[in-house]
């Protein structure tokens, strides 16, 4: 079965089959850290899962907001219109917390706390803490991931 694992502290995600790894790709999660907390701007830890991906056979670059494509297409001149948007593109890998506790339910719950896996754009750097709590991907890896993964496959973010 296949399943993912995101690393805090190296920045990466891997992709696994069982005890193999298939692939990893740099990623950038909270600039605040680790934590679950509603409100708390981090990347929640624990045993997760993909609860929907969102976003399949629109274009790269595709402009969400409240996981809805918007009819944009990012561009740099798009940016500079909105300078404080955060942007989120091309797909959505939304998650759920599987512990009771500790990323689901009440002020830890991942999935009302709208984590995601996403793509950003390319100006963005891989490999440091840069987001708002989400895990950001370069496009053309997030597109590489979308196609091997679906709902209900588990996620494992650890520190």
């Amino acid at each position: 079965m296949l399943s993912l694992t995101v690393s805090i502290r190296q920045q990466r995600l891997s992709v696994m089959q069982g005890d193999e790894c298939l692939v990893v790709y740099p990623v950038s999660t909270a600039s605040a850290g680790a934590g679950e907390q509603n409100g708390s701007g981090c990347t929640p830890r624990g045993r997760h899962y993909v609860r929907a991906c969102i976003g399949g056979g629109l274009p790269s670059g595709t402009v969400f907001v409240g996981r809805r494509p918007t009819g944009e297409v990012y561009t740099p001149a798009l940016a500079a219109e909105y300078p404080q948007r955060d942007w989120i593109l091309t797909r959505i890998l939304w998650l759920c917390g599987l512990e009771t506790g500790r990323n689901r339910g009440g002020s830890v719950d991942t999935q009302r706390r709208y984590i995601y896996i996403h793509g950003t754009p390319d100006t963005e750097p891989m490999g440091v803490p840069r987001s708002h709590g989400c895990i950001r991907m370069r496009n053309a890896d997030l597109l590489a991931l979308f196609d091997q993964v679906q709902p209900g496959t588990p996620i494992l973010i650890e520190e």
